[in-house]
C-alpha cells in the first residue's frame, strides 16, 4: 500500500484552451541519504521555489523532447537525458496514447547533479503534463510508479524519496517506502548552498555499496547509525529542539565522509556555515559535490550563514523556511 504526505501539489483541471502542462519542485534530504537505500529512514524537505515545468505541444513526427531550445527525438536523447525520455514514453503508454506527433518542452530551474532531485522533478512534471494532455485522472500510487520507472534509469535503485518529494508541500519522514508528514515544533530556516561541483549519483551510491560489500560490518554499522540519527532528528524537529537537530546533522556529515561521499568543497561550506552560527550543516543528496544544507532558527542568522557560504565559494544559495512563522 502506498501512503503519501498529507499535503501534495494538486493536479488542476486544465481549460481546453490552455497548453497541457505539469510542474514539480526540488528537494533536499535533511538527513538519512544513502542509508535510505538500505531501508533506513530519511527526512526530506521540499524546495518549492526551484521548479521544473513541462508542456505538451502537438508536433508531427516521432515523440520529441525540447530542453534549453534544443529539440531531439526521444530515441536520439543522450544518456544523461534517458530518464526523461522514459518518463514521457511510459506516461503516454499508461494513458494509451501513441509516442508520436508530440513534443514535450521542459524548462528547469533546478541545477542538475546537485543532490536536489532534478531528475525526479523532471519526471513528475512530464507525467503530469501528459496526464493533463490525456485529460484523465491519475492516483498517487500510479504516479509514483511512473516516476520511479524514470528514476530507475537515472539512478539504478532509487529509494523512492525523490519521487515523493518533488510534489510534497511539507517536510516528511520516509521510512519503509512510506512518506509521513513531519510536524515542526518551531520555525526553521534551512540554508541550501551549491558547491558548484557536479558528481554522479550512481557513482556515489556504487561507492557506498562497495564499502558495504567489502567491509559489511563497518559499512552496515555506519548506515544503521545514520538511521538512528534520523529517527532522533525527527523527534528534535517535532519538539522544536533545533540545537539538538543541528548536532545530529553534523554527526551525520562525519559518517557520510567516512562512507566516502565527502568532498573538500563540502567541507568548506560546512565549516563556513557552522562558523557563522548554524546549528549544524551537512551535505544533502549523493555527495561528492552537490549541495550543503545548514539549519538555523532565526532569519537574521540564516542571512549571515548565506553570506558566509557564498564567501566560502558557493555558486548559489537559497533560504527555505519551514514550519509556522
Amino acid at each position: 500500500m502506498v501512503r503519501v504526505p498529507a499535503r501534495l501539489a494538486e493536479s488542476p483541471t486544465m481549460p481546453a484552451s490552455e497548453t497541457p502542462a505539469g510542474s514539480a519542485h526540488a528537494k533536499a534530504i535533511l538527513i538519512g541519504e544513502h542509508a535510505a537505500v538500505y531501508g533506513h529512514p530519511a527526512i526530506a524537505l521540499p524546495i518549492t521555489p526551484l521548479r521544473t515545468v513541462a508542456e505538451v505541444h502537438r508536433s508531427p513526427g516521432p515523440l520529441r523532447l525540447n530542453s534549453a531550445g534544443r529539440s531531439l527525438a526521444v530515441s536520439e536523447l543522450p544518456g544523461r537525458f534517458a530518464s526523461v525520455g522514459v518518463a514521457a514514453t511510459t506516461a503516454l503508454e499508461f494513458f494509451g496514447l501513441p509516442p508520436a506527433d508530440l513534443e514535450i518542452a521542459v524548462r528547469s530551474g533546478i541545477p542538475p547533479q546537485a543532490g536536489l532531485g532534478a531528475s525526479a522533478a523532471a519526471a513528475n512534471a512530464i507525467v503530469e503534463a501528459v496526464r493533463s494532455y490525456a485529460g484523465l485522472a491519475l492516483d498517487e500510487a500510479d504516479r509514483f510508479e511512473l516516476v520511479q520507472a524514470a528514476e530507475r534509469v537515472a539512478h539504478g535503485n532509487p529509494s523512492g524519496i525523490d519521487a515523493y518529494a518533488a510534489r510534497a508541500l511539507e517536510p516528511f519522514l520516509f521510512a519503509a517506502g512510506v512518506a509521513s508528514p513531519l510536524p515542526l515544533g518551531a520555525p526553521v530556516r534551512f540554508v541550501v548552498a551549491d558547491t558548484g561541483v557536479r558528481a554522479s549519483t550512481d557513482e556515489a551510491v556504487t561507492g557506498v555499496r562497495q564499502l558495504v560489500d567489502t567491509d559489511p560490518d563497518h559499512g552496515s554499522a555506519l548506515l544503521a547509525r545514520l538511521g538512528e540519527l534520523t529517527r532522533e532528528a525527527a523527534g528534535n524537529l517535532e519538539h522544536g529542539r533545533l540545537s539538538d537537530f543541528g548536532k545530529r546533522l553534523s554527526i551525520a556529515q562525519e559518517i557520510l565522509t567516512e562512507l566516502g561521499v565527502g568532498h573538500p568543497a563540502i567541507d568548506r561550506l560546512v565549516t563556513a556555515a557552522e562558523s557563522a552560527g548554524a546549528a549544524g550543516a551537512k551535505l544533502t543528496g549523493a555527495g561528492r559535490g552537490g549541495c550543503v544544507i545548514a539549519v538555523t532558527g532565526d532569519a537574521d542568522q540564516a542571512q549571515q550563514v548565506q553570506t558566509a557560504m557564498t564567501a566560502a565559494g558557493a555558486v548559489a544559495v537559497w533560504i527555505v523556511t519551514a514550519g509556522a512563522t
